[in-house]
């Protein structure tokens, strides 16, 4: 079942094109990372589901409704800019959110409660969010998108800023809501935290839709690599592309970065190996990162325009 659907749609602000006829569908229970450079579109395609903005031209379908007022109480939001009421404390803050999405003052209290003694800060509940610590104000934030219990949650950016200790829970939070049968979108130029969690890519560039699939699918964008320790030069083996010596890894042995051609599989040259005697201490097949893969198909992630 789709949760999100996008179908041709376009945003333009005067002369500047700024998603460019994106399609693709979100299934229910999917955590889906939306992954570009600064300025690559991410942030106004979500403003357009979330009917902050209203597309040029195409078609948006989120819950099996048009993106509206109507689905606030299945969404959660957590926006890339940051902002709390700093005078209210951290409870009534997590309560006033859960009763904007169409919960009762009861259940918002509750949830919200709960919420704050799963992250550490039931010792905080009425402190007002100026006395937080800029961390302590981060976990208040995100309550803040998962008091309702979203069905759909929607996260810009959402690592940015965050010490590890935090984004560990962020990440962690991400696990636990899709394990509940949610849907996760979340918007990112960081490969790392993509590469752990999502079910299903999306790589943005300049508005336009560049590549969509799976981690393993994306990876297969590149050329196998291998990590050798063997006494001659691979570059000769059937199937390698290139080979650079990394240097000796003992006494008659040397370590080599080797590049196999394309479509060729590392089974391929074990073979060759054992069928032209070439002497091997290592053998092992190198994933290309994530980061690399955007590279390969977009550009540089924190430069992409």
């Amino acid at each position: 079942m789709s949760v999100l659907t996008l179908e041709r749609v376009s945003k333009r602000f005067d002369q500047t094109i700024a998603v460019d006829d994106l399609s693709f569908s979100v299934e229910q229970g999917t955590v889906f990372g939306f992954l570009g450079g600064n300025g690559a579109g991410k942030t106004t395609s979500l403003r357009m589901v979330l009917d902050i903005i209203r597309p040029t031209s195409g078609k948006i379908e989120v819950l099996g409704r048009p993106p509206g007022r109507e689905n606030a109480a299945d969404i959660g939001f957590l926006p890339e800019e940051r902002g709390l009421y700093r005078q209210m404390t951290a409870l009534d803050t997590i309560a006033y959110f859960g009763r904007l999405k169409g919960m009762t003052a009861a259940d918002a209290k509750l949830e919200g409660a709960a919420l704050l003694d799963r992250f550490g800060l039931a010792a905080s509940t009425k402190q007002t969010v100026d006395k937080l610590s800029k961390g302590m104000a981060q976990k208040v934030q995100l309550a803040t998108a998962l008091v309702n219990r979203p069905r759909l949650l929607i996260l810009d950016e959402p690592f940015s800023g965050l010490d590890p200790v935090n984004q560990g829970l962020l990440e962690d939070e991400i696990r636990r809501i899709s394990a509940g049968g949610s849907t996760v979108v979340f918007s990112t130029h960081v490969m790392q935290h993509a590469e752990r969690l999502c079910d299903w890519l999306l790589l943005l560039g300049r508005g336009r839709k560049m590549f969509e699939g799976t981690l393993d699918d994306a990876r297969a964008q590149l050329p196998a690599r291998l990590a050798l320790v063997a006494k001659n030069d691979p570059s000769r083996l059937p199937g390698v592309e290139s080979a650079e010596d990394h240097g000796e890894a003992e006494p008659g042995w040397r370590r080599w970065d080797v590049r196999l051609e394309p479509g060729v599989e590392p089974g391929h040259v074990l073979e060759q190996c054992v069928a032209e005697q070439f002497p091997l201490r290592r053998f092992e097949q190198v994933h290309a990162s994530l980061h690399d893969v955007f590279v390969h198909i977009v550009g540089t992630p924190e430069t992409e325009q």
